[in-house]
């Protein structure tokens, strides 16, 4: 939780620090022990190759991780989109009063999604939306019931009321999903194994040699942005890679011509 919640530019500095003060100190020391780079260089390849390797594998790890949970997200909005078109279409063929009120209520469903999109997860502002998607959950399956009781034999409305139970299913993976996020410790084994990894590697270069430094640097620079990436796709509402919402703007925007269907005559 910590990580998530800082700001991007903060999450930066952060990571800045971290990973070039650990470079910096790294380099500080080889050059105090390079009087015994001899003795030393032999045991530090073997270490910083070691740590090398184990931060290589980390990182792959967790942005692995922060991948699949990303792809995942980007599923449950398409996801979600298509249940409330469905839904909004099926509501177009139940009968009066059912159907005005429920296609109202529908885009009033679809901006509160749109809303929770817009939040921050945990945040209690996520929760004053999820409150009043509750809410009109309710209202919509109190009116699919009315629906279903004037016509218990009649296909539309059962048709209906399965696209609205799919309809809330989906809103609700996708607010899972979007408070599904990589384990902290994980992220912070991420940072600490780069950072003392980067720092052994500083440390055998500046036994070598005075090229190193713009190698190890670069290195730094590298990892700096692949940390900043993981994290960054583990933040979907508030970071620089963000999961698009356009098909449930699209889902809205067909709301807003006439409905397509009329209602039955019966």
């Amino acid at each position: 939780m910590f990580f998530f919640e800082l700001s991007t530019w903060l999450l930066l500095v952060l990571l800045f620090v971290v990973i070039v003060g650990a470079t910096v100190i790294g380099l500080f020391a080889g050059r105090a022990v390079r009087h015994r780079s001899e003795d030393l260089r032999e045991p530090f390849s073997v270490m910083q190759a070691t740590l090398l390797g184990f931060m290589g594998l980390v990182l792959a790890f967790g942005l692995s991780l922060a991948v699949g949970r990303y792809e995942t997200r980007r599923a449950a909005v398409v996801d979600e989109g298509n249940a409330i078109g469905t839904a909004y279409l099926r509501a177009q063929t139940i009968a009066e009063p059912q159907r005005s009120e429920s296609l109202t209520l529908l885009r009033q469903f679809t901006d509160t999604s749109i809303d929770i999109s817009e939040t921050v997860p945990g945040s209690t502002t996520e929760a004053r939306a999820v409150t009043t998607s509750g809410q009109i959950q309710r209202q919509l399956w109190a009116l699919a019931g009315q629906s279903l009781n004037m016509a218990p034999t009649d296909s539309a409305p059962r048709l209906y009321v399965e696209s609205l139970n799919d309809m809330f299913d989906s809103q609700s993976r996708r607010i899972y999903s979007l408070g599904n996020r990589v384990p902290t410790p994980v992220l912070v084994l991420e940072v600490a194994g780069a950072a003392i990894a980067l720092g052994a590697l500083a440390l055998h270069l500046a036994t070598v040699g005075r090229r190193g430094v713009l190698t190890v640097m670069i290195a730094a620079g590298l990892v700096i942005v692949i940390l900043l990436v993981t994290f960054d796709l583990d933040r979907p509402t508030r970071g620089l890679i963000r999961v698009p919402v356009s098909p449930l703007v699209q889902a809205r925007a067909e709301m807003v011509p006439p409905p397509a269907a009329s209602a039955p005559s019966h």
